[in-house]
């Protein structure tokens, strides 16, 4: 918006600083003047002043006029305010008053409604200082009964509208719309209306579109006699709702929609009165004035008293001094932030202050200022007029900072995922009924057979197909009233949100997805002695999801398997962050050694290349089980297991929910209980020097049956305890059911080097030697052609 400053001078006369000097002072008091532009110089010899360019934001309608700007200007130069000259001359005596009304449906919606009667008027060109400063800030003229309202509109904030009161049929009735119901405003356009607008309406028809724009059939023209000026209050969130809806953003909609002043009407009805009496009928008397016009009656002044409550008449806040110089702290002056500063800026922007005690106001807000509710509010407000440039720079006194226990551990997991390719995502807290039984199979327990009953997770947990990742049976926690059937109960795992984000990228033609989530599931606990939920639990877990058509083969597995491979590594190169070796005191065992595998396939425990970590093989404490939960496929899952305790289910979604869903590939998940993993320390980065002298690299070609194992054949050569085996890890597996059934081979290759010495072939020969019997005790034998192990020096 545009500010004069002549105009504005004439609110406040004995301003002491330039225009220049005024702007920056109100832009450092969070009154923003953008620009600022010369208006010239006329003839006369003195100067025109400046227009400024404001930057107003949303929560200071009172500041959109020139008055509001004056009233800072005021504060800030401790300096009087001119008021509002609002006397009218007594009007005509009438029998009964013109008849206005709010309808009941309208209550709360139009909250004041002033309307003054105006006869005999003559409409003609505003007024001179009315044209002089419509000139300056480029506004349009139009007459002076118009002119009048939009000199009172940018003078002193409040929206008004001159109707002609001959087209009024009856009276005026403030009322919504009927649906449908047809309006032809002052731009020109027909506009149909919804039943929730509200209108300024006569007796037979819809005359304004309340707060927004006023209408085509009862607006001023030259041949208007009698005028009816209207100034109100109506409902910020109905303003705009309607003016959204039909698209109409205007001078008046911009401040209701934001708040006007309850208070305000009745001052800018006599306003607008004024100046139409000035310009266009003789009773104000003036140099200026023409015709006959008169005022019939008084004003009528309609409250709605539960309005008035909550806008002009708010309670009083209690304000202390001491609070005021506590949050505030130190000032460059001397004598700091005293009482006496504090009434006079609060004073000056219009609070009444009535003091309760040594240093304590009872304040009464201004039914302008409505972004004022509580006690810091009004601190804010001295500090802002007060000058933010005026305060010492202090550092704020040391306070004892609290971290979240696993904070660290939590941003080393997803700086290692956001490095292996995923993406972290987020998805809702809550869970269908049937998503919750998919991925957290339960028993109802509640016979009233309710959509949201509790559920106990007892089923999965004692389920031969995958155990669960917390040893102890919860329920699922329903909502008490859900939004829909699809949010109905918090959620007790985060797969179905992930299942939900990869198929929601593979239906938009995203086929390459990389994703993880770190969040929290609930579930609930269920006395033995009842059916309800007696305490919810939060525990953090971490979800995986993959899927992608560009898999690449490789000596170890095939194109088929490889995602399967990648999202083990990544659970891997995960668990690597930690000192898995401390699992034996913080990880009771979970699951017997009996009953523990590997995988049906050997391959299933090596790492694809390009998620390979050297130092992942020698974690004796980590451990693969083929078991998995039933919503992962059978022979292309399982489970990771750190001293025998699950730590993850992983593998590729079941392919009968692959067909559910109508996915176009498949989705391999993860889930890793995050409770039992971070009681493990993270494991210390160390540093060693590179060895000077040369490795020695060896490869051994076995064939091995297929119930041998990687994790056998690993902990076999781990356990000759060989100081310079530097790194142990598998090059290619061979398999060919219909020419060797029940065997495969296995390429694994060896490099030896030492920190303190050349190693000699003897050194080299024995280690051989060891390393072929110990596989051989395993049942594996040397491939036909593979005598000697290859060498590489």
């Amino acid at each position: 918006m545009n500010i004069i400053t002549p105009w504005l001078r004439t609110y406040v006369p004995n301003i002491p600083v330039d225009d220049h000097q005024l702007a920056e002072d109100l832009t450092l008091r969070g009154i923003a003047v953008e620009g600022i532009h010369s208006l010239g110089s006329p003839t006369d010899g003195k100067a025109n002043g400046h227009l400024f360019e404001m930057d107003i934001t949303t929560n200071r309608v009172d500041a959109m006029n020139h008055y509001g700007i004056a009233r800072e200007a005021a504060t800030i130069y401790n300096l009087p305010l001119a008021p509002l000259n609002t006397k009218l001359p007594i009007g005509t005596l009438v029998d009964e008053p013109f008849s206005i009304r709010i309808a009941p449906e309208a209550k709360g919606l139009c909250g004041r409604f002033t309307a003054q009667v105006i006869r005999n008027v003559t409409i003609a060109p505003s007024s001179a200082h009315v044209a002089d400063y419509f000139t300056l800030l480029n506004q349009k003229q139009i007459s002076n009964a118009v002119d009048a309202s939009n000199f009172v509109l940018l003078g002193m904030g409040h929206p008004t509208h001159a109707f002609d009161l001959d087209k009024i049929e009856g009276g005026i009735v403030v009322r919504l719309a009927h649906k449908g119901e047809k309006l032809k405003l002052l731009d020109g356009t027909d506009r149909t209306l919804e039943a929730d607008d509200l209108v300024i309406a006569d007796h037979k028809k819809a005359l304004s579109l309340a707060g927004v724009m006023g209408g085509w059939d009862s607006m001023i023209t030259p041949e208007t006699k009698n005028i009816l000026v209207e100034a109100a209050w109506f409902d910020p969130a109905t303003v705009r709702r309607s003016s959204r809806r039909h698209g109409l953003h205007t001078d008046a909609s911009h401040r209701f929609e934001r708040g006007a002043d309850f208070n305000a009407a009745p001052i800018a009805n006599a306003l607008v009165t004024q100046l139409i009496l000035q310009s266009g009928g003789a009773q104000s008397g003036g140099p200026e004035a023409q015709g006959n016009g008169k005022l019939e009656g008084e004003l009528i002044d309609l409250i709605d008293p539960d309005v008035a409550a909550r806008t002009a008449n708010r309670p009083p806040i209690e304000l202390s001094v001491q609070q005021v110089q506590r949050h505030l702290g130190t000032t460059i002056d001397p004598q700091g932030i005293t009482s006496e500063i504090v009434a006079q800026y609060l004073t000056s922007l219009g609070c009444e202050l009535l003091l309760q005690g040594l240093d304590l106001y009872s304040t009464k807000l201004p039914s302008w200022r409505l972004d004022l509710e509580r006690e810091i509010d009004l601190i804010e407000e001295v500090a802002r007029v007060y000058g933010y440039n005026r305060f010492a720079n202090t550092l704020p006194a040391p306070a004892v900072v609290m971290t979240e226990p696993t904070q660290a551990k939590e941003a080393a997991v997803r700086t290692r995922l956001l490095a292996l390719g995923f993406s972290e995502s987020i998805s809702s807290t809550f869970a269908s009924q049937h998503d919750s039984d998919l991925f957290y199979p339960t028993k109802n327990l509640n016979p009233l057979k309710s959509p949201g009953a509790p559920h106990l997770d007892s089923e999965m947990w004692a389920s031969s197909e995958g155990r669960p990742l917390s040893s102890t049976p919860r329920a699922t926690v329903p909502l008490e009233n859900p939004l829909s059937e699809e949010a109905s109960l918090l959620r007790p795992s985060l797969i179905p949100g992930m299942v939900t984000m990869l198929a929601h990228n593979l239906n938009r033609d995203v086929r390459e997805v990389r994703l993880f989530e770190q969040g929290q599931v609930f579930t609930g606990t269920i006395p033995a002695d009842g059916n309800y939920i007696s305490e919810v639990h939060e525990s953090p877990q971490l979800s995986l999801g993959l899927t992608t058509n560009s898999a690449r083969y490789s000596n170890l597995y095939s194109a088929e398997d490889a995602p399967f491979f990648e999202l083990k590594g990544a659970i891997e190169s995960l668990l690597s962050l930690f000192d898995l070796s401390a699992a034996k005191d913080t990880l009771p065992p979970h699951v017997p050694a009996s009953e523990r595998e590997s995988s049906s396939r050997p391959e299933a425990a090596l790492l694809p290349p390009e998620r390979r970590d050297p130092r992942i093989s020698s974690m004796q404490p980590l451990s693969f089980s083929a078991a998995a939960p039933a919503w992962l496929q059978p022979g292309r899952s399982a489970t990771a297991l750190v001293n025998n305790h699950p730590i993850a289910h992983f593998g590729e979604l079941v392919h009968t929910q692959k067909e559910t869903r109508k996915l176009r590939q498949p989705l391999y998940l993860a889930q890793l209980d995050l409770t039992a993993l971070y009681e493990l320390p993270l494991k210390k980065v160390t540093a060693h020097d590179i060895s000077r002298y040369q490795a020695v690299e060896r490869d051994f070609s076995f064939v091995f049956p297929d119930a041998t194992q990687w994790q056998a054949v690993s902990s076999a050569i781990h356990a000759l305890a060989i100081p310079e085996l530097q790194s142990l890890k598998p090059i290619e597996v061979f398999r060919d059911a219909k020419r060797y059934p029940g065997v495969y081979s296995l390429l694994l290759r060896t490099v030896f080097q030492s920190n303190d010495r050349t190693l000699r072939e003897d050194e080299l020969t024995d280690w051989w030697t060891r390393i072929i019997a110990a596989l051989t005790a395993l049942g594996g034998t040397i491939r036909d052609g593979a005598e000697s192990p290859a060498k590489t020096s």
